[in-house]
């Protein structure tokens, strides 16, 4: 796989030699389209992503291909070959399909830029390969390799980037970022997903552009946040993007954490506490990253900053900062387009996150327990991995007396869910039962007598039929 550019041609690096075996790998599918398309009186070549995975020896099933076939063209070669098409992306020139259990993308070649009024790229096509490599984000993406002879084409340096894992611009920061703001917050996201440093001048852009992010739609936006907040090291994006002033225009609740300290120093750094939160909660993810998790961590203390109070007596309050922080996501999150019930699921587990530390040392009576688990509902288990993830003291001794706290919240759950099948927890009588003893019809009044009975069950636990019909007879005989 020799590099087009390159006066030695079997001088392989190490980096291309483990790209050898995973293009071997691919070649049954990726040989058949490029001949496809050498027939048809194209080029064709595989790019970005997937040559870039396919040298750090990670390349998966999900393929790129790059053509100066135009997306009409395209859809005509693929059609009679692949298991399946779609054209969801054929305005910006990429066709899709899958064959053999592979997910191939096919976008022609390209160059896209924003003006500063447009919150959509503008796409134009290319006739030659390194008219699009030069467009693209990073060098590390911008590699292809030519088929069905598999010439490396690497001009920008890529490889040697690759090896000293940095990103840098194919041309200058400036105009990489001009063309296309969201690659600022895909820095951070490679940053995070790779493990890579980000070039001094990049981030100097960055720093400089910032406020381009704006021009960029929520959904990408978001998008573009989730990939981040999925990867294996969101701490190292979160920060770049904190740092270079990108998450003020984005996130602007995560940089607001930075509370300045009291003289005293009586209070933790929240950013640097929420971080660590975040990374705990990854610790304790058992199928996969887990984004509604991570989400509610690193949002969990969001309004610290609104409930700050310096007490009396030197200390510092916030009271009531999960509620106002429930608050703040869901605005935060609605605005970055976020479904509704994703939206409700990361704001329901920030209300809840305090409400273990609200019983003390653990003096959990049978009516809280139940309590918790009917608020909880099927964030229950998010909400055991959220609480002790909040933990972060460096106090061995009360970290180890919540962890054992928590334990026995865990355990007085468990012992009552097998008594009480606690996940469905539902007064003795139903709306039925309820109209039959008090011989009334459907009306208000029923909602209310089946919210007296769900406290009574709540509190009590099953009482059964008999004592829940005269507990009901009483409570009616009060009603005016």
């Amino acid at each position: 796989m020799p590099n087009a550019n390159d006066d030695n041609p079997s001088a392989l690096s190490q980096v291309q030699n483990r790209a050898v075996a995973e293009l071997l790998r691919v070649s049954p599918v990726a040989d058949d389209l490029a001949r496809r398309f050498e027939e048809a009186g194209f080029r064709l070549a595989l790019v970005g992503g997937s040559v870039r995975d396919a040298l750090l020896g990670r390349l998966g099933n999900d393929l790129d291909f790059t053509t100066d076939a135009r997306p009409e063209a395209v859809l005509k070669l693929v059609r009679p070959w692949a298991d399946a098409v779609w054209e969801v992306g054929i305005a910006f020139g990429t066709v899709g399909c899958q064959k053999d259990g592979y997910l191939v993308e096919v976008t022609t070649y390209r160059s896209e830029a924003y003006d500063r009024t447009s919150r959509k790229p503008e796409v134009s096509y290319g006739d030659f390969i390194e008219e699009d490599l030069v467009r693209r984000d990073f060098t590390v993406n911008a590699m292809a390799v030519a088929l069905p002879e598999k010439v490396f084409i690497d001009p920008h340096g890529g490889v040697a980037d690759l090896a000293a894992r940095v990103l840098r611009t194919p041309g200058t920061p400036e105009e990489s970022f001009s063309d296309d703001p969201l690659r600022m917050m895909r820095a951070a996201r490679f940053a995070a997903q790779l493990d890579f440093d980000v070039d001094p001048e990049v981030v100097r852009a960055m720093k400089a552009m910032s406020e381009r992010i704006e021009i960029v739609s929520a959904e990408r936006v978001r998008d573009e946040f989730n990939k981040l907040m999925l990867s294996t090291n969101p701490r190292k994006g979160l920060a770049l993007l904190v740092d270079t002033g990108l998450a003020e225009r984005v996130l602007p609740e995560l940089p607001a954490l930075r509370l300045e300290s009291d003289e005293h120093h009586r209070h933790k750094d929240v950013y640097e506490h929420s971080l660590t939160v975040l990374e705990q909660a990854i610790d304790l993810e058992q199928d996969g990253p887990d984004l509604v998790l991570r989400l509610a961590a690193l949002l969990h203390d969001i309004g610290k900053p609104r409930t700050r109070r310096f007490e009396k007596d030197g200390g510092v309050s916030f009271h009531h900062h999960e509620i106002v922080g429930a608050k703040l996501a869901k605005r935060r999150m609605t605005a970055l387009k976020y479904s509704n019930d994703m939206v409700k699921d990361v704001t329901k587990l920030i209300e809840l996150h305090l409400r273990f530390h609200g019983y003390g040392a653990g003096e959990w009576t049978d009516s809280a327990v139940r309590r918790y688990v009917r608020d909880a509902g099927p964030l229950l288990d998010r909400l055991h991995k959220l609480t002790r993830s909040d933990c972060t003291t460096r106090n061995k001794r009360k970290a180890n007396a919540l962890s054992r706290a928590y334990d026995g919240l865990e355990e007085r759950i468990g012992q009552l869910q097998e008594q009480e099948e606690l996940d469905s927890i539902r007064p003795d009588l139903d709306g039925n039962q309820i109209m039959e003893l008090l011989g009334i019809g459907p009306g208000p009044v029923i909602g209310n007598a089946y919210k007296f009975l769900l406290e009574l069950r709540l509190e009590n636990g099953p009482m059964g039929q008999d004592a829940a019909g005269a507990a009901l007879k009483e409570w009616w005989s009060t009603q005016s």
